[in-house]
């Protein structure tokens, strides 16, 4: 049965000058080497789904699967430790060209260090980046999650966080009251949602996941290829705004048709593209991809994404589990993917847009048909076990 799937076209016009500099390959280059210092690194893999492509009716389908990054299961820490990294350049006013694991572990550092807290909002992965990095470096952290968050996402937080909680109030909300706390107690919010007055952090988390990037982009030299489109979902989109900021910097006019995705019941950015200016959402975000539930896009991204997106879907939540459960058990041939509600969205459309007769005029906007070379970013594995199963065993759709 097709399920919903809303779409607004964001015609290419001209960048403004600057706009993709901070997003550029020296930029990446400068993330990658704080990246590669930390102990446990290794570029996470890129697959070639040829039998999920023809299953989709695509040319070729391509799958960056986050879930190693780190023993994490997600993508996150990327950017929260960049940002840290940048945080703590800035107060300690150090070189952040200088900046390694080994810089920052240092005994003197190590000293500095102890007396700071990190604090931030999350739906989940962002947080445990966050208490994971902190934790990497003898630093406290505070995390805060909103009320429809699952008690295993945070207990994976728990395991490196000074305190972590959830809170009665949902995402937005969460992150006003991680403002007020920090600004009762002197911490660092590490937020990766920019708004007015609240800009740098956001920026410096954007700029953490070139890594993702530049790998993706080496990745495929090694294939010998290049995708046509790419599928990225969105939060409040500051890693679409980074894929979509790179490519832009990158391929320029020739980049692949970029489109960004998010929950139904989450879509600030698609509200966005169709209302023409910044829009958020309201209510309790309720979707299954709760690392996507967010209302309020961060402005630094939208900034972004408004010049370099060529469109925004927002689409139901089978359109995820739909996704979960082929990257699970893909045809032979193909490597199965443990693909979580927030990772496995864009595999979901992909296989939604060209399966189902309704989507057409998408399909048509998009260019989207048989000889599409499709990239998607899997972004997290399963962070919460008991619903990944409840949902790719049973076909469930458990309360997050």
């Amino acid at each position: 049965m097709p399920q919903i799937v809303r779409f607004a076209a964001n015609p290419r016009h001209p960048i403004p000058e600057g706009l993709l500099a901070p997003y550029d390959q020296r930029a990446a280059d400068r993330a990658v080497r704080l990246h590669e210092s930390f102990p446990g690194y290794a570029p996470t893999p890129l697959r070639r789904l040829e039998g999920l492509a023809d299953a989709c009716g695509v040319g070729m389908l391509y799958l960056k699967d986050e879930s190693p990054r780190f023993g994490l299961n997600a993508f996150k820490a990327l950017g929260g430790s960049y940002g840290i990294a940048q945080a703590i350049a800035e107060r300690l006013s150090l070189d952040p060209e200088t900046l390694t694991y080994a810089a920052l572990t240092a005994p003197a550092m190590r000293e500095k260090l102890a007396e700071l807290t990190f604090v931030t909002a999350t739906d989940g992965n962002h947080g445990r980046g966050i208490a994971w990095t902190a934790h990497q470096l003898g630093a406290k952290s505070y995390v805060y999650m909103p009320k429809v968050s699952s008690q295993q996402r945070l207990r994976n937080i728990q395991m490196f966080a000074t305190h972590a909680e959830i809170t009665p109030y949902n995402y937005d909300e969460t992150v006003q009251h991680v403002f007020q706390l920090a600004r009762e107690h002197g911490w660092i919010v590490t937020q990766d949602t920019a708004f007015d007055g609240y800009t740098d952090f956001p920026a410096w988390c954007q700029q953490g996941y070139l890594t993702l990037c530049d790998e993706v982009r080496r990745q495929l030299e090694d294939f010998g290829e290049k995708p046509t489109h790419i599928f990225i979902q969105a939060g409040v989109g500051t890693l679409a705004a980074a894929v979509a900021a790179y490519a832009a910097a990158i391929w320029g006019e020739d980049r692949p048709v970029l489109t960004v995705v998010e929950p139904l019941k989450a879509d600030c950015l698609y509200q966005s593209a169709r209302m023409g200016k910044l829009t958020a959402v309201g209510g309790d975000l309720d979707s299954i991809m709760a690392g996507l539930s967010c209302g309020v896009p961060s402005t630094v991204a939208w900034e972004i994404l408004r010049h370099t997106a060529d469109g925004f879907i927002a689409c139901d939540d089978p359109v995820s589990a739909r996704g979960m459960r082929m990257l699970a058990a893909p045809p032979r041939g193909d490597t199965p993917v443990i693909s979580g509600e927030s990772g496995a969205v864009g595999v979901g459309l992909t296989a939604e847009l060209m399966r189902e007769d309704c989507h057409a005029p998408i399909r048509e906007a998009l260019g989207l048909d048989a000889h599409s070379r499709v990239l998607c970013v899997s972004t997290e594995g399963d962070t919460d076990p008991g619903h990944y199963r409840a949902i790719v065993w049973e076909g469930q759709y458990p309360s997050i």
